[in-house]
């Protein structure tokens, strides 16, 4: 009976070592914290995430 290949895993593959974002920095902001960061990401065609973390490293 001939092997079959083995099946390939849902989702995307792997990023390079690296590449990929392993720490999470959680924060609590007020309702309208959120709104103006939310605001300011879409201004900029962004996520949340992507806005905030720009804006942090151009502050570093």
């Amino acid at each position: 009976m001939p092997k079959q290949p083995k099946a390939r895993k849902a989702g995307r593959p792997p990023l390079p070592k690296g590449d990929a974002k392993a720490e999470f920095l959680r924060i609590r902001v007020r309702p309208d914290e959120r709104k103006a960061i939310e605001s300011a990401a879409k201004s900029k065609k962004q996520s949340a995430s992507e806005w905030i973390r720009s804006t942090l490293n151009a502050a570093l």
